[in-house]
């Protein structure tokens, strides 16, 4: 969890809090933060952050930042009378997190994106990386928040953001999940654009990751332009492993060497 100390009330989650998850988003979280005084006279401006293309091998990480005014969410008609409710984006069938990446910015106060391309997760480690890709989505908010929730455990995005860590937070909070399934459908799209220009690794589909599709093609023709070539996935393959950026952990960032 982040470090509490001169952050706003309310940044410290409950144990129990933390153990309750529900697959629709609510507003549980983004209330407790409201409810804690802002010490400006208004109420507390509140951002969701979620990323997504952390783990893949090719392709930028993406992050999306949103706000919402705390109105209820949208829903999308489902199977009979029921409806589908907003919630992380992995939970979500492809059609419905296409169709709710129609209708969020419409109803979002506000969102941004963000993203740092592979030569930057090379150059800089992934936790560097996603959070320059976090701070240019927060800073093309139009209008900057007071505390940002992300998803997970680890505060990778620091000072001078307050921060409220949550796991499991794109499950809990509307505007964590808002994040989650615009930065998941943007990224795919863009990963889908690729793939006309390098036919055969499978980026429409596995968008980066490491599908059996991907991992062939990756043996036979080597990475593109648009893969991470710091990564230990080249290790294992031999034809290619000349081509692999090893970062020196003692020079600092933006040094990097093909050994």
């Amino acid at each position: 969890m982040t470090d509490s100390t001169g952050a706003l009330p309310g940044l410290v989650p409950s144990p129990a809090a933390a153990a309750k998850v529900t697959r629709a988003a609510g507003y549980e979280i983004e209330e407790e933060l409201r409810a804690a005084p802002s010490g400006s006279g208004r109420p507390v401006a509140i951002a969701g952050v979620d990323e997504v293309g952390r783990g893949a091998w090719a392709g930028p990480v993406v992050v999306c930042a949103a706000v919402t005014d705390l109105s209820p969410p949208p829903v999308l008609p489902g199977r009979g009378k029921k409806t589908v409710a907003l919630t992380d984006s992995k939970l979500l069938t492809h059609a419905h997190r296409e169709a709710f990446a129609e209708i969020l910015p419409g109803w979002l106060a506000g969102h941004a994106m963000g993203a740092s391309s592979p030569e930057e997760i090379d150059e800089l480690g992934m936790t560097v990386a996603l959070r320059r890709a976090a701070v240019r989505a927060l800073e093309s908010l139009p209008v900057q928040p007071d505390v940002v929730i992300l998803d997970g455990k680890h505060d990778f995005l620091s000072r001078p953001w307050r921060v409220r860590c949550e796991i499991k937070a794109d499950q809990r909070s509307v505007t964590v999940a808002a994040a989650s399934v615009l930065a998941k459908v943007h990224r795919d799209r863009l990963m889908a654009d690729l793939d006309g220009a390098f036919p055969g690794y499978g980026f429409a589909d596995s968008a980066g990751y490491p599908s059996p599709v991907h991992q062939k093609a990756l043996e036979e023709h080597g990475p593109t332009p648009h893969h991470r070539l710091s990564w230990s996935y080249l290790d294992d393959l031999p034809r290619w492993r000349h081509m692999k950026k090893h970062r020196d952990p003692l020079a600092g960032e933006g040094q990097l060497s093909l050994l």
